[in-house]
């Protein structure tokens, strides 16, 4: 049943008395602010449901197509080396899918807010599906190796665009930060599933075993797509008028971009940035310090952003995204400070959970404060602006701390890292406090 709300202000001298209807009970809350009193009284009425069928089932999309990415993200550099490749290859086939994947992101944003965003997930599947099947053909020509890998990366932008913004469609606006993080286990699943799996079938068996296995993850979240109408009887998303946008020049960039995302998305590209050092550089720098057995590091990251998603969502959605957000980039700070000087295994195993912890509690809430801020028509760019600033903060921050590791070593990426989190934590809250992320949701401020 859809959440009842009714706000009554007013002022007797220096009190304000807000009363809000919410969910079943009363809750009266006090407090001092600008040299008055405060009262707010909370009487819920009717919660609403987060766990429909609808919202299931697009999480299990969600995790079926991360699980055929994931058995391919580890194994394809070493497909690349076994058909004749070279590194230099190797990692171009990284680059070039990440590219197309940015390039082609913000304007599938667009287009999700102005055509059926069901249809536009499913082509992104069968685009996928047919990318996959065909690596086999690849072994023969690198060139349609990466004409198949820019193709790759059009077909995962569009999917994984269309589950954030359908997902965002499905959540109740009051357990907006729950609901996102559990959209985002899905992911820490695959995580910790896909890249082990692929390794095994890629020694044990053979890459067409490989592609077989990842086209039927793809083929079952196709499936599964095609399972559910994910439009919400009563709230229709408006399009954006078109004729006025074409002509009007100056709209075209809001089109592509949702100003609204903006600073959340900043803040969340450095966080990338420095997530990319765990992900490209760690098993170097643990190489370098004479230690083995890294891939429990990512196991224990992994089960940690599982774990910290099942808490802090409710934890936002009640007292505000910045009481996640802040405390979940100061662990990011200290993990980031811990890989600096970790000499063993278990310090670096310490810092993969306080890594895990905070990014598990930053991501779904940042992720979650862009859908807030946009308006419903545009959840796609704002989503579309999102997912862009991890692309980009993902290849900016590959060629800026490689840069870092090969002046100063592998240790000091991880200090400047530490700075650069503390210093956008600084920003973020300096953005709230200026009013930059001012909007509230059922009352709960930001």
């Amino acid at each position: 049943m859809d959440e009842i709300c009714v706000s009554r202000n007013f002022f007797v001298n220096y009190f304000q008395v807000r009363s809000v209807v919410v969910a079943t009970g009363v809750e009266l809350k006090l407090f001092l602010k600008g040299g008055g009193l405060y009262m707010e009284e909370n009487i819920v009425t009717n919660q609403e449901k987060l766990w429909t069928v609808s919202f299931s089932c697009i999480v299990l999309v969600n995790l079926l197509t991360y699980l055929g990415n994931f058995v391919l993200m580890s194994t394809l550099p070493l497909y690349v080396l076994n058909i004749g490749g070279n590194k230099i290859m190797a990692g171009l086939i990284t680059g070039i899918y990440s590219l197309t994947g940015l390039l082609s992101r913000l304007q599938i944003g667009s287009l999700l807010d102005r055509k059926d965003r069901k249809i536009i997930m499913l082509a992104g599947l069968v685009v996928l599906l047919l990318v996959i099947l065909s690596y086999n053909a690849a072994a023969y020509s690198i060139i349609m190796l990466f004409a198949l890998r820019a193709v790759h990366g059009m077909g995962w932008s569009t999917i994984t665009t269309s589950t954030s913004t359908i997902a965002s469609d499905l959540i109740p606006a009051g357990r907006r930060n729950e609901g996102m993080g559990f959209f985002g286990i899905s992911i820490s699943v695959a995580m910790v599933i896909g890249p082990g799996l692929g390794l095994y079938v890629m020694e044990h068996y053979d890459h067409t075993s490989l592609f077989l296995l990842s086209a039927c993850f793809i083929l079952l979240a196709l499936l599964a797509g095609f399972s559910r109408n994910y439009h919400i009887p009563g709230q229709p998303v408006k399009s954006p008028n078109i004729a006025e946008i074409r002509g009007n020049s100056k709209n075209i960039r809001t089109v592509a971009i949702e100003k609204t995302a903006l600073w959340p998305s900043f803040i969340f590209f450095i966080i990338v940035m420095t997530y990319s050092t765990i992900m490209i550089f760690l098993p170097p720098y643990v190489r370098e310090k004479g230690l083995a057995d890294i891939g429990s590091f990512y196991t224990m990251m992994a089960l940690a952003m599982i774990l910290t998603r099942f808490t802090t969502g409710r934890i936002a959605d009640r007292y505000g995204t910045t009481k996640v957000v802040v405390p979940g980039m100061l662990l990011l700070a200290i993990a980031l400070q811990l890989l600096f000087m970790a000499t063993s295994l278990p310090m670096f195993l310490t810092a993969a959970i306080i890594y895990g912890l905070g990014f598990g509690a930053v991501q779904p809430a940042l992720n979650a404060l862009v859908i807030s801020l946009a308006p419903a028509e545009r959840r796609g760019a704002a989503n579309a602006t999102f997912l862009g600033a991890m692309d980009i903060g993902g290849i900016i921050g590959a060629v800026v701390w490689g840069v870092v590791a090969q002046a100063f070593g592998f240790s000091y990426i991880y200090s400047a890292s530490a700075i650069l989190i503390v210093l956008s934590g600084a920003m973020y809250v300096v953005a709230a406090f200026k009013g930059k992320l001012n909007k509230t949701i059922n009352n709960n401020p930001i």
